[in-house]
């Protein structure tokens, strides 16, 4: 299925990206996108890691069988929603990811 670009568009992905084909282009837009906004996602998993000291799955997995006092504050439940929502988005990126390859 052809997609009619306005020409304004495929002028500017064609700018965007040097390729002249609109719709390859519209995909090389979209793996860039996908790309960097990764890479966002892995700089702030890295703070978690970091300040933690575990992976997701390893804090995720101490989080469900042990008792921490720690784990009660408002602040440890607030990473874990947000880390969770980063690995969650990570993986539902990598999947469009791979069906744009």
């Amino acid at each position: 299925m052809a997609i009619a670009w306005p020409k304004e568009t495929a002028r500017l992905l064609t700018e965007l990206t040097g390729e002249p084909r609109p719709d390859v282009a519209m995909l090389i837009v979209l793996k860039d996108a996908i790309a960097h906004r990764l890479e966002q996602i892995a700089s702030e998993v890295h703070l978690f890691e970091e300040r933690y000291h575990l992976s997701f799955s390893d804090y995720k997995h101490r989080w469900e069988t042990e008792d921490r006092s720690e784990d009660y504050s408002l602040e440890a439940e607030s990473d874990y929603l947000k880390w969770e929502a980063l690995e969650t988005r990570k993986a539902r990126l990598e999947n469009i990811r791979a069906l744009l390859q």
